[in-house]
Protein backbone atom coordinates (compact mmCIF):
# COMPACT_ATOMS: atom_id res chain seq x y z
CA UNK A 1 0.00 0.00 0.00
CA UNK A 2 1.45 3.43 -0.96
CA UNK A 3 2.45 5.63 1.96
CA UNK A 4 3.22 8.92 0.22
CA UNK A 5 0.73 10.98 2.21
CA UNK A 6 1.61 9.30 5.51
CA UNK A 7 5.31 9.89 4.86
CA UNK A 8 4.68 13.58 4.16
CA UNK A 9 2.48 13.83 7.23
CA UNK A 10 5.21 12.29 9.39
CA UNK A 11 7.83 14.63 7.90
CA UNK A 12 5.59 17.64 8.46
CA UNK A 13 4.89 16.59 12.04
CA UNK A 14 8.65 16.29 12.71
CA UNK A 15 9.36 19.76 11.26
CA UNK A 16 6.58 21.39 13.31
CA UNK A 17 7.86 19.61 16.41
CA UNK A 18 11.42 20.86 15.79
CA UNK A 19 10.17 24.39 15.09
CA UNK A 20 8.35 24.45 18.44
CA UNK A 21 11.68 25.41 20.05
CA UNK A 22 11.20 28.84 18.42
CA UNK A 23 7.65 29.34 19.75
CA UNK A 24 8.64 32.25 22.02
CA UNK A 25 10.41 34.03 19.16
CA UNK A 26 7.39 33.46 16.90
CA UNK A 27 5.06 34.88 19.57
CA UNK A 28 7.31 37.94 19.91
CA UNK A 29 7.19 38.49 16.14
CA UNK A 30 3.41 38.20 16.16
CA UNK A 31 3.23 40.86 18.89
CA UNK A 32 5.70 43.07 17.02
CA UNK A 33 3.61 42.93 13.84
CA UNK A 34 0.37 43.59 15.71
CA UNK A 35 1.94 46.51 17.61
CA UNK A 36 3.13 48.10 14.37
CA UNK A 37 -0.24 47.73 12.64
CA UNK A 38 -2.21 49.01 15.62
CA UNK A 39 0.14 52.01 15.75
CA UNK A 40 -0.76 52.83 12.14
CA UNK A 41 2.40 51.52 10.50
CA UNK A 42 2.32 49.79 7.13
CA UNK A 43 3.32 46.17 6.80
CA UNK A 44 5.04 45.25 3.53
CA UNK A 45 5.47 41.66 2.35
CA UNK A 46 7.46 39.94 -0.37
CA UNK A 47 8.79 36.60 -1.54
CA UNK A 48 9.59 34.58 -4.66
CA UNK A 49 7.64 31.69 -6.15
CA UNK A 50 5.61 29.86 -3.52
CA UNK A 51 6.87 32.33 -0.95
CA UNK A 52 5.32 35.12 -3.05
CA UNK A 53 1.94 33.51 -2.46
CA UNK A 54 2.65 33.48 1.29
CA UNK A 55 3.42 37.20 1.05
CA UNK A 56 0.18 37.83 -0.83
CA UNK A 57 -1.72 35.70 1.69
CA UNK A 58 -0.55 37.71 4.70
CA UNK A 59 -1.24 41.09 3.08
CA UNK A 60 -4.74 40.14 1.93
CA UNK A 61 -5.67 38.78 5.38
CA UNK A 62 -4.67 42.13 6.93
CA UNK A 63 -6.43 44.35 4.41
CA UNK A 64 -9.47 42.09 4.14
CA UNK A 65 -10.14 39.83 7.07
CA UNK A 66 -8.86 36.68 8.67
CA UNK A 67 -11.61 35.37 10.94
CA UNK A 68 -13.32 38.47 12.25
CA UNK A 69 -14.79 41.50 10.60
CA UNK A 70 -12.68 44.41 11.79
CA UNK A 71 -11.11 47.52 10.37
CA UNK A 72 -8.63 46.94 7.55
CA UNK A 73 -4.94 47.34 8.27
CA UNK A 74 -2.37 48.83 5.89
CA UNK A 75 -0.53 45.97 4.23
CA UNK A 76 1.13 46.02 0.82
CA UNK A 77 2.47 42.98 -0.99
CA UNK A 78 5.41 44.01 -3.15
CA UNK A 79 4.74 41.05 -5.45
CA UNK A 80 1.44 42.22 -6.83
CA UNK A 81 2.14 45.34 -8.91
CA UNK A 82 3.13 43.76 -12.22
CA UNK A 83 3.78 47.12 -13.84
CA UNK A 84 6.20 48.17 -11.10
CA UNK A 85 7.92 44.77 -11.03
CA UNK A 86 8.48 44.64 -14.78
CA UNK A 87 9.57 48.28 -14.97
CA UNK A 88 12.04 47.89 -12.12
CA UNK A 89 13.33 44.55 -13.41
CA UNK A 90 13.82 46.02 -16.88
CA UNK A 91 15.48 49.24 -15.76
CA UNK A 92 17.34 48.22 -12.59
CA UNK A 93 17.47 44.40 -12.61
CA UNK A 94 15.30 41.79 -10.93
CA UNK A 95 17.33 42.02 -7.74
CA UNK A 96 15.84 45.50 -7.16
CA UNK A 97 12.11 44.68 -7.59
CA UNK A 98 11.35 44.77 -3.85
CA UNK A 99 13.97 47.26 -2.63
CA UNK A 100 12.95 49.94 -5.10
CA UNK A 101 9.29 49.67 -4.10
CA UNK A 102 10.25 49.91 -0.42
CA UNK A 103 12.28 53.02 -1.16
CA UNK A 104 9.21 54.58 -2.77
CA UNK A 105 6.56 53.50 -0.27
CA UNK A 106 8.01 52.67 3.15
CA UNK A 107 8.61 55.04 6.02
CA UNK A 108 10.65 54.66 9.21
CA UNK A 109 8.74 52.49 11.68
CA UNK A 110 7.04 50.42 9.00
CA UNK A 111 7.54 46.67 8.88
CA UNK A 112 8.78 44.29 6.19
CA UNK A 113 7.80 40.63 6.45
CA UNK A 114 9.52 38.54 3.84
CA UNK A 115 9.25 34.87 3.04
CA UNK A 116 12.12 32.85 1.60
CA UNK A 117 12.78 29.14 1.82
CA UNK A 118 16.50 29.66 1.11
CA UNK A 119 17.26 33.16 2.39
CA UNK A 120 19.68 33.67 -0.48
CA UNK A 121 17.77 35.32 -3.33
CA UNK A 122 19.42 38.59 -4.40
CA UNK A 123 16.10 40.49 -4.44
CA UNK A 124 15.34 39.34 -0.88
CA UNK A 125 18.78 40.43 0.31
CA UNK A 126 18.41 43.80 -1.43
CA UNK A 127 15.01 44.28 0.24
CA UNK A 128 16.54 43.62 3.66
CA UNK A 129 19.34 46.11 3.00
CA UNK A 130 16.82 48.72 1.83
CA UNK A 131 14.66 48.14 4.89
CA UNK A 132 17.62 48.70 7.19
CA UNK A 133 18.61 51.91 5.37
CA UNK A 134 15.02 53.20 5.59
CA UNK A 135 14.49 52.43 9.27
CA UNK A 136 11.97 49.71 8.43
CA UNK A 137 11.95 46.75 10.82
CA UNK A 138 12.48 43.48 8.96
CA UNK A 139 11.14 40.04 9.79
CA UNK A 140 12.42 37.15 7.70
CA UNK A 141 10.54 33.85 7.53
CA UNK A 142 13.23 31.47 6.33
CA UNK A 143 14.29 27.84 5.97
CA UNK A 144 17.32 25.80 4.92
CA UNK A 145 19.52 27.41 7.55
CA UNK A 146 18.40 30.96 6.74
CA UNK A 147 21.07 31.86 4.20
CA UNK A 148 22.47 35.39 4.12
CA UNK A 149 19.03 36.81 4.95
CA UNK A 150 19.28 35.48 8.49
CA UNK A 151 22.03 37.97 9.37
CA UNK A 152 20.50 40.89 7.48
CA UNK A 153 17.06 40.67 9.08
CA UNK A 154 16.20 42.37 12.34
CA UNK A 155 14.23 39.26 13.31
CA UNK A 156 14.46 35.84 11.68
CA UNK A 157 12.51 32.64 12.11
CA UNK A 158 14.28 29.72 10.44
CA UNK A 159 12.28 26.56 9.87
CA UNK A 160 14.61 23.59 10.52
CA UNK A 161 14.08 21.83 7.19
CA UNK A 162 15.55 21.53 3.72
CA UNK A 163 12.13 20.86 2.17
CA UNK A 164 10.47 23.92 0.64
CA UNK A 165 7.05 22.33 1.13
CA UNK A 166 7.59 21.77 4.86
CA UNK A 167 9.11 25.24 5.29
CA UNK A 168 6.13 26.88 3.62
CA UNK A 169 3.72 24.92 5.81
CA UNK A 170 5.30 26.43 8.91
CA UNK A 171 5.37 29.88 7.29
CA UNK A 172 1.61 29.62 6.75
CA UNK A 173 1.10 28.80 10.42
CA UNK A 174 3.15 31.86 11.39
CA UNK A 175 1.29 34.24 9.09
CA UNK A 176 -2.00 32.96 10.50
CA UNK A 177 -0.65 33.46 14.03
CA UNK A 178 0.14 37.10 13.17
CA UNK A 179 -3.49 37.53 12.13
CA UNK A 180 -4.72 35.79 15.31
CA UNK A 181 -2.60 38.10 17.47
CA UNK A 182 -3.88 41.20 15.70
CA UNK A 183 -7.53 40.21 15.68
CA UNK A 184 -7.36 39.06 19.28
CA UNK A 185 -6.33 42.57 20.25
CA UNK A 186 -8.69 44.64 18.09
CA UNK A 187 -11.88 42.58 18.02
CA UNK A 188 -14.20 42.16 20.94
Amino acid sequence: MPTLFRDQLDESRAVFHAFAAQADAADAICRLAADALIAGRTLFTCGNGGSATDAIHLAEELVGRYRATRRPFPAVCLNTDVGAITCIANDFGFEQVFARQLEALARPGDLLVLFSTSGGSPNILAALRAARALGVTSIAMLGKGGGAARELADHALVVPSESSARIQEVHTLILHAICEELEGRVVG
